[in-house]
């Protein structure tokens, strides 16, 4: 007898053998089968979803839980266009009672509509004696008082309190790290708002270190919320990159960095487990540290810059594959994307792993050159069509009329045999993928201009994006991504079918149902 058997509704599966269907049957949070497979078996529960139309749950492949739902609960400068308008916010901030020591954390900072950064003297005269940390947008900078200043090892590069990349993270190193309790909260919350917008799996980019970890023992959240039953969605971790250590390792073994025990990529069970390892090599184009061959245009020369020195990085990338990882390298731009290539070109000729799926998180500039290098590599692309979507614009004018049509590509990767992965970065923007499948298709931002238009995929390859290559970047092929016999029960239910409705419609389609292990996640059945 089946658990559920849902009926009544267009499915759109995408497995090939059976592309289309009107009945599902699940049984004990498995997928028995379609149509004539089920629709004569008894069933506890017979859902009738009234025409609607269903797909396997969005995988969003690359996002930051902890960050979003921390980011949820703070107080936000955006959308200030004014510096004095900040700053009441921080003033406010600031005067708010709080524990002896307590940081002023402030977050949806954004200097570009200001025309400058804000400077730690700014801070100063609204921060009542207490530390002052703004969190820019794009999770690469920050800007903080001379009270943090002050508490920063010697030599920590910084522009009148505005801090980026490395020297960012040397500031919330003197903050962190926030309790378990803490995060486990933020998680929870964010992944909720994961559920609303039809994702039932996701992996999250980086924890325990780097630019983004909370805590060295960040991973002890996510346990905690599975062990009360509080985890909602099924989640993958990556480990920061720097979180590896030298290890005394046996000889044969041929790794010389690790985590602990040697845990790698695969440990753990179908709600939680650990996956890729998260290396940075550059910043990004909001905060103009992404790193190009080409300066942005209208500055002097400026061509971002790398996270470390490219050897360092280079060689952590090849360390990582040695211990046996799936690496998921953060390379926004195209001077990144080439040390990222070098490096896995690098390691693969040490030691060949054809299934290594090493993935390029972003690959937010990429040249018609890296193109058949990706190819070769078999390296996907892990991309954010709602960077562009929302930040288009600014996007296009500082990259120039020549390399705007090569960012955050689409047909381009597709046409070269590279699996194209779609996902969020949330909450660095909107972390719908009903609104990305959207970009992906239109290629137009919000205010309309059109962004690489030679870029445009079909809606099968956008919804692809979101299942079966999430699926496969992610290691879950055989358990996600498609409605088949054998796999989770994991679907969204949408109010519309998106092949059927223009293009420009698809992001406002309505999510009625996540059903995560077969239930209705966002209404507890």
């Amino acid at each position: 007898m089946l658990c559920t058997r849902l009926t009544n509704a267009r499915f759109l599966t995408m497995d090939p053998r059976h592309p289309v269907a009107h009945d599902l049957g699940i049984w004990r949070g498995r997928i028995v089968g379609v149509d004539e497979a089920v629709t004569s078996l008894p069933a506890r529960r017979v859902v009738d979803l009234g025409g609607a139309t269903v797909l396997p749950g969005f995988i969003d492949s690359h996002v930051h839980l902890a960050w979003a739902g921390l980011k949820a609960g703070t107080p936000s400068v955006a959308p200030c266009e004014r510096i004095e308008d900040i700053l009441a916010v921080v003033d406010a901030a600031a005067r708010r009672p709080a524990p002896a020591g307590a940081w002023v954390e402030v977050a949806g900072y954004d200097q570009r509509a200001l025309g400058r950064h804000l400077t730690a003297a700014e801070l100063d005269r609204v921060s009542h004696g207490r530390k002052v940390f703004l969190m820019h947008d794009s999770g690469h900078a920050c800007v903080v008082n001379t009270a943090v200043l002050e508490l920063l090892p010697d030599g920590t590069p910084h522009e009148d309190g505005f801090l980026a990349e490395s020297a960012m993270t040397a500031a919330r190193r003197l903050r962190l790290p926030y309790s378990q309790e803490e995060l486990a909260d933020a998680i929870e919350k964010a992944a909720r708002a994961c559920l609303d917008e039809g994702v039932t799996a996701c992996a999250e980019a980086g924890i325990g270190g780097g630019l983004l970890g909370h805590s060295p023992v960040e991973l002890g959240a996510y346990q905690l919320l599975r062990d009360r039953g509080r985890l909602p969605l099924r989640v993958q971790l990556m480990a920061s990159g720097d979180t590896l250590r030298p290890r005394a390792a046996h000889p044969d073994d041929g790794f010389p960095r690790s985590l602990d025990l040697g845990l790698r990529t695969g440990f753990g069970d179908d709600w939680l487990s650990l996956g890729a390892l998260k290396i940075y090599t550059d910043g990004g184009m909001m905060a103009r540290t992404a790193a190009l061959t080409s300066p942005y245009e209208g500055t002097a020369g400026d061509t971002g810059r790398f996270q470390d020195e490219p050897e360092r990085i280079a060689a952590l990338i090849v360390d990582g594959h040695l211990a046996g990882w799936q690496l998921a390298v953060h390379a926004i731009g195209d001077r990144a994307a080439d040390l990222a290539l070098d490096a896995l070109e690098r390691a693969q000729r040490l030691r060949p792993r054809p299934d290594a799926r090493h993935r390029v998180e972003h690959a937010g500039l990429i040249r018609p050159d890296q193109l058949p290098r990706f190819a070769a590599l078999g390296v996907s692309a892990v991309v954010q069509p709602n960077f562009l979507r929302s930040f288009g614009d600014d996007y296009a004018t500082v990259m120039g009329e020549g390399r705007a049509d090569w960012m955050y590509r689409g047909r381009g990767f597709l046409d070269h045999g590279v699996e194209l992965v779609g996902s969020s970065d949330r909450p660095v923007t909107d972390g719908s993928p009903l609104r990305a499948i959207q970009f992906m298709v239109e290629r137009l931002s919000l205010s309309g201009r059109s962004i690489g238009p030679d870029e445009a995929v079909t809606v099968d390859e956008a919804l692809r994006a979101y299942t079966v290559a999430g699926a496969r970047a992610c290691r879950w092929e055989d358990a996600a991504g498609a409605l088949a016999a054998g796999k989770r029960a994991d679907l969204v239910v949408l109010g519309d079918d998106p092949h059927r409705v223009a293009p420009s419609r698809i992001g406002d389609i309505q999510v009625l149902a996540t059903y995560v292990d077969g239930r209705d996640a966002r209404a507890g059945t």
